[in-house]
């Protein structure tokens, strides 16, 4: 009998100002808050509130983790199997 599998994560991707963020990030603490972010928005990329604004391009969202003190915008592809991460505050 074939091993079942969970449902498939999304791949996590960086905008550029993203990634200069993440450099950025260097305390132990606010990578491990951060990592825990993002596996939530992999695992169920509607987990975040949608941001309202212009409907023309992909629909931003917001996750924040008020226990981590985490707040990542995103914005989910077409295909819903890429999570492109525009912002983040830790």
């Amino acid at each position: 009998m074939a091993p079942q599998y969970g449902p498939r994560r999304a791949r996590i991707a960086f905008s550029d100002s993203a990634a200069k963020q993440l450099e950025n990030i260097t305390s132990e603490a606010e990578i491990h808050a951060l990592d825990r972010a993002l596996v939530v928005v992999s695992v169920d990329p509607d987990a975040g509130e949608p941001i309202p604004g212009d409907t023309a391009g992909p629909q931003l969202r917001q996750y924040t983790d008020d226990i981590e003190q985490v707040r990542v915008l995103y914005f989910v592809t077409a295909l819903r199997t890429v999570v492109v991460v525009a912002y983040i505050e830790v």
